[in-house]
C-alpha cells in the first residue's frame, strides 16, 4: 500500500528548515559528523600502539594528515561557493555549516597529527597558522551571531542611505540658520558642515570613538557663548542648538552602524590571508616530508 505524505507536514518542516540558521542546519547534522569524526580519530590515536611514540610519520600520522589536508583545501573552496546559490543538500547554507563544523573538527584531527610534538619548524607553522584561521572563524561566527540584531536595532526602520540622507539635510539647514551668526559663530558651524564626519581610521571606525567630532565641539562652545547672552525671541542660536544636537545623534547611530558593519567585517581581514599563508605553510610541510625526510 502507498504511504501518501501529508504535504501540511511537508511544507511545515520545509518552513522550519528555512528558517533555521547554518549552525543549527538539518538539526545540528555537520556537527554530528564532525563530532563522529574526532571521536573515531581520538580512538584510532589511542588503540593503536605507535613505537616510539605517536607522530607524523606513523601511518596513523599520514592518514590523518592526508585527511587533515583534504579538509584544510576543501574548506577554502567557500569562497567560490557563495557565487554559486543553489537550493538542496548542498545550498549555501548547508555548505557552510559543514565548513563550520568540519573545520572545527581540524582541530583534533591535526593535533592528532602532530602527536603532540611541537618545534620551530614548518610543520609547527602550518599548525599554528591553522589555528590562527580557526579562531578567527569562530570570532566572525560569534559577531553573526550578535550583532546583525543590533544592527536592524540601530537602524530603527532606516536604510543607510536614509541616514545619511538625514545627515545631508540637517547639513544644508545648518548651513542656511548660520547666514544670521557673527563670523566666530559661522566658522564654528562651518567647522562642523566640512568635516569628515567618519573619518579617523579603524581604529575610530571599530571603537565607535572620535574625539575630535567638531560637531559635538561647536555645540559645546555655542552653548558656552550662549550662557551669558539674553533671551532673545527667535535667537538663530537656538535653532543652531536643536539642528546640531539632531545631526549628533543622527551621527551617533551611523557611526554605530559603521562600527557594527566593521566588527562583521574585520575578522576577514585575519582570516582570509592567514588562509593563503597555511595553504604556503601546507604546502611547504607536504614537500619537506616526502622530499627531505
Amino acid at each position: 500500500m502507498l504511504m501518501v505524505k501529508n504535504p501540511a507536514r511537508a511544507s511545515r518542516r520545509q518552513r522550519a528548515s528555512s528558517h533555521d540558521g547554518f549552525l543549527q542546519y538539518k538539526n545540528f547534522r555537520w556537527a554530528k559528523i564532525a563530532a563522529v569524526i574526532c571521536a573515531v580519530a581520538i580512538a584510532a590515536y589511542l588503540m593503536i600502539d605507535v613505537q616510539p611514540r605517536p607522530n607524523g610519520g606513523s601511518a596513523e600520522g599520514y592518514i590523518l594528515g592526508t585527511i587533515g589536508a583534504l579538509l584544510i583545501l576543501w574548506l577554502t573552496l567557500l569562497g567560490v561557493r557563495k557565487r554559486a546559490m543553489t537550493p538542496g543538500r548542498w545550498s549555501l547554507k548547508a555548505w557552510t555549516s559543514a565548513h563550520v563544523y568540519l573545520g572545527l573538527s581540524l582541530i583534533v584531527i591535526a593535533t592528532l597529527h602532530t602527536g603532540f610534538q611541537f618545534g620551530w619548524n614548518v610543520h609547527t607553522l602550518a599548525y599554528a597558522l591553522m589555528m590562527l584561521v580557526i579562531l578567527s572563524g569562530i570570532w566572525g561566527i560569534s559577531m553573526y551571531g550578535a550583532l546583525p540584531k543590533a544592527l536592524s536595532d540601530n537602524r530603527e526602520m532606516m536604510t543607510e542611505a536614509q541616514m545619511l540622507e538625514a545627515l545631508r539635510s540637517i547639513d544644508r539647514q545648518l548651513h542656511e540658520a548660520a547666514q544670521p551668526l557673527d563670523q566666530e559663530q559661522a566658522d564654528l558651524v562651518q567647522s562642523s558642515l566640512e568635516q569628515n564626519p567618519f573619518g579617523g581610521g579603524l581604529w575610530a571606525r571599530l571603537s565607535g570613538r572620535y574625539r575630535n567630532c567638531a560637531t559635538r565641539a561647536a555645540q559645546a562652545e555655542l552653548r558656552r557663548g550662549a550662557a551669558f547672552r539674553p533671551k532673545l525671541a527667535d535667537d538663530p542660536l537656538e535653532r543652531i542648538d536643536s539642528l546640531l544636537e539632531r545631526k549628533g545623534a543622527i551621527l551617533h547611530r551611523v557611526r554605530r552602524h559603521l562600527r557594527l558593519k566593521a566588527l562583521l567585517e574585520v575578522w576577514l581581514y585575519v582570516h582570509v590571508p592567514v588562509t593563503f599563508a597555511l595553504i604556503a605553510a601546507l604546502s611547504a610541510h607536504i614537500v619537506s616530508v616526502f622530499f627531505y625526510w
